[in-house]
């Protein structure tokens, strides 16, 4: 290909690409509309609480069994091979 081809596919592959990530406006919502999504934002947060709280829940009784089983003579979790000690600061 020659470069006034080349140029003019540049060309029209920039207008097209500008074209295409134009902003389109935001439809306009009637107050019907506007309750629905207010009702559905309100849920969407109730549930990520819900979840959230059983998360929390769940992983303090992972935390708690993790302990227990400390407790009862067992090991402590090897150190990973190759973990160098953490070194002390030099003092000046």
């Amino acid at each position: 290909m020659n470069r006034a081809t080349l140029l003019a596919a540049a060309l029209v592959l920039g207008l097209g690409a500008g074209i295409a990530n134009a902003k389109i406006p935001a439809p306009v919502m009637d107050d019907a509309a506007k309750a629905k999504a207010e009702d559905a934002k309100a849920k969407a947060a109730d549930a990520a609480k819900k979840d959230a709280e059983l998360l929390a829940k769940s992983q303090d009784r992972v935390a708690e069994r993790y302990k227990k089983g400390q407790g009862k003579g067992g090991k402590a979790a090897p150190a990973a091979k190759g973990a160098k000690p953490a070194a002390a600061p030099a003092k000046k």
